[in-house]
């Protein structure tokens, strides 16, 4: 007879119930785990599968991800494995995969559209390997540039986070996750974890929950109302309660508020810190009854929690109904998948770095680099130009313009992987469309990123003065970013700022084009430099798409998604900034930081004007619709992002001077006017009250509109919000 639960005729919720009833306490609690297949042998992953009944794996690939399967499928209860890897920002830990812009980078580009497109040909390379699961989006906020992560995050800001984490996820998940080329989204890291003491990763959020939910909520929310199917917790405590045995921020908040369906697992080994690292339990059992309480589903290695657990259940000390919860939430999502019915084909061809992917990616890289400055149009590059020096320890060098979470830095640093697809770092890319247009390119490292004693600064200035301009590839290193990596001093490393500075003493043209992981302070270029270019950490396409706007073939259009510091002292500088300061400054740094949020130049220029309101009093559950006429006054077409701001002038609690609440990218025409609209909802005017309540408080709102988050750059009107 056949059992119900392998019945793909009936809801998922009956196969779900049904064979948890089959299941003893060993395979339930066997289901809740996640094995790094790097971290044991083979004869040890195979008894995980037949005699704990493990319910994931992390890191298998190929024929070993295949012979595991075959495995689970040969047990008792025949119930499929999850596989899952870290995509950050594309299949980038395979060689042959497309390796697009890293989080920070997409964000850039302000273009939910094509963040989504990044995230559907991500899944499809990803699930052509035979993997079901990505740890991605991470929807941690950077607002603290020394953390080692901000090259991980979407930026500084929750509204623009939560709009690009629906739409990855979105790609990711595809429109059933049944289809065979959609995988799992996993937001994360759940929560705050980016706001640790001092910008030190996995250490203390010392916040209260109230500016958990008013700051570090939203964009977890959009993911819940995107559908996403898994959330991670992170490593840090908040308040000194470890997230993974933390109850209302998994359990009540998440789970019960948020009414999220899917399944939360744990960051690597978080069980096993609360004993080794935190300190809040004496032994294992003490940890995973905590971790199972607080709401966590799926454990990721933490190998001894299985034997714990099951003694736990056993000995009456730990519920099993807590158990089935959480099989209950991995079961559904595996038959969601479609795995009990149809195994996913770990022998597809042809996806992995194929050409529509590759173009995918341009149309996005394209869209994440930023102009940061351009005194007296020095870009585009004059086309009488005969030659040209591209100087700099990041001209070529291809595991920094990657970033991190790639075949070059997971799970070791390996120079010697040979690149599949085709990767332009950025002397390859200016100097092939440099020779193309028929420019002498004359190259020198002239320096390293981190040690000062090698540098050939003399050689560099040879270099320089033998040709009409000078490019100059400067910034940081995966040394200097990532886990484990949190970074005191943002300024430029090794001899980097003595090279540029012997440059500029050749009096030619100096373009600085800055590969790095987040923002470094920079003040000596901005005012120094005739043009910058940000590209933060590009990808395989990145010199590609550099060079076509180096050389004016085409007009950049990225918007800064994180504010740039003068100083490390000067932070945090993130721009929603709260009123309430004895002085407006530090007495040594200037008030604004170098380059503020949503900051970016163009080729062409913009004038806004007619900034009006669809109605200047409203109640609070209307929408208003807020417009702007936007003219191009260049020469050149472009596309401008256009961004809505607005106030709480006087509320119960401390308010930012000014939140994003919307923005529109869109493509204006030489001497064309467009009128923007851009709906704005009152209801999503909220403040977080002292009782940890969301109400919109009645009163008088500014609403800002214009290019970036400058003050000076915004047009302004009154709202007036009735009870």
């Amino acid at each position: 007879m056949l059992h119900k639960y392998k019945d793909k005729t009936l809801p998922i919720n009956e196969r779900v119930q049904d064979l948890i009833s089959e299941m003893s306490i060993e395979e339930k609690i066997g289901q809740m785990m996640q094995l790094s297949y790097s971290q044991v042998t083979k004869e040890e992953a195979e008894e995980w599968v037949t005699k704990k009944f493990a319910g994931s794996f992390l890191y298998a690939f190929d024929e070993n991800a295949g012979h595991l399967q075959k495995l689970a499928a040969n047990t008792r209860l025949g119930i499929p494995l999850l596989f899952g890897i870290d995509a950050i920002h594309g299949h980038a830990l395979h060689k042959g995969a497309t390796v697009f812009p890293s989080q920070l980078a997409m964000s850039c580009s302000w273009n939910p559209e094509l963040i989504e497109e990044a995230g559907r040909v991500t899944a499809k390379e990803v699930a052509a390997d035979g993997i079901h699961w990505t740890f991605s989006p991470v929807l941690c906020i950077g607002r603290d540039l020394r953390w080692g992560r901000i090259n991980e995050t979407f930026g500084e800001d929750p509204y623009l986070i939560g709009i690009l984490a629906a739409a990855i996820i979105k790609g990711y998940q595809g429109r059933a996750l049944s289809d065979p080329d959609s995988i799992l989204a996993c937001a994360k890291h759940y929560i705050a974890y980016g706001e640790s003491v001092g910008g030190k990763d996995a250490y203390d959020s010392q916040i209260s929950i109230r500016k958990v939910r008013e700051v570090f909520l939203p964009p977890f929310k959009e993911a819940v109302k995107a559908g996403c199917a898994t959330f991670m917790a992170g490593y840090q405590s908040i308040d000194g309660t470890p997230v993974s045995a933390n109850k209302k921020v998994l359990r009540k908040i998440l789970k019960d508020e948020l009414d999220f369906n899917g399944f939360v697992v744990t960051d690597w080994d978080n069980i096993g810190s609360l004993i080794t690292n935190q300190m809040i339990a004496k032994d294992i059992n003490t940890a995973s009854k905590l971790a199972v309480e607080a709401g966590n589903d799926m454990i990721m290695n933490t190998p001894a929690f299985y034997t714990a657990a099951v003694a736990l259940v056993k000995e009456g000390i730990l519920p099993e109904s807590l158990i089935n919860e959480a099989v209950e939430r991995i079961l559904s999502i595996k038959f969601a998948l479609g795995l009990f019915d149809n195994f996913r084909d770990t022998s597809i061809t042809n996806v992995i770095g194929r050409k529509e992917h590759l173009e995918t990616n341009m149309k996005l890289t394209r869209e994440t680099i930023v102009l940061l400055e351009n005194r007296n149009r020095t870009l585009p590059l004059n086309r009488t130009l005969k030659s040209i020096a591209i100087i700099g320890p990041n001209a070529d060098n291809v595991q920094a313009q990657f970033g991190d979470w790639t075949y070059l830095s997971h799970p070791n640093y390996l120079p010697e992987n040979a690149f599949e697809v085709p990767t332009y770092t950025m002397i390859k890319g200016i100097e092939k469309m440099a020779l193309e247009k028929g420019i002498e390119v004359i190259y020198s490292k002239g320096c390293d990123i981190i040690n000062e004693d090698v540098q050939d600064i003399d050689n560099a200035i040879k270099c320089a003065f033998s040709t009409d301009a000078i490019i100059a590839v400067v910034g940081d290193s995966i040394a200097q970013n990532g886990e484990f990596k949190d970074r005191a001093d943002l300024s430029l490393s090794g001899s980097q700022q003595k090279l540029l500075e012997a440059l500029k003493k050749c009096g030619k043209p100096l373009i600085v084009v800055l590969v790095n992981g987040k923002p470094l302070s920079i003040p000596w270029i901005a005012e120094n430099a005739d043009a910058v270019v940000e590209t933060f950490n590009s990808g395989n396409l990145g010199g590609k798409a550099v060079a076509e706007i180096l050389f004016g073939d085409y007009n950049p259009n990225g918007k800064l998604s994180i504010s740039f510091p003068y100083h490390s002292g000067q932070l945090p500088v993130y721009y929603n900034h709260q009123p309430g300061w004895h002085s407006t400054k530090y007495m040594d740094m200037p008030v604004e930081p170098l380059y503020k949020f949503g900051y970016g130049l163009s080729y062409t220029s913009y004038h806004y004007s007619n900034l009006k309101l669809s109605k200047n009093t409203c109640s609070k559950g209307e929408t208003i619709v807020v417009s702007v006429d936007v003219t191009n006054t260049g020469e050149r077409d472009g596309k401008e992002t256009v961004q809505l701001y607005v106030n709480d002038l006087v509320s119960s609690v401390v308010t930012p001077l000014k939140e994003l609440k919307g923005f529109s990218k869109i493509i204006i025409k030489a001497g064309e006017t467009r009128t923007v609209e851009i709906p704005l909802e009152i209801a999503k005017l909220t403040i977080v009250d002292e009782n940890e309540n969301e109400v919109v408080e009645p009163g008088e709102f500014q609403i800002m509109i214009g290019p970036d988050s400058r003050d000076h750059m915004l047009l302004k009107k009154i709202l007036v919000v009735e009870e």
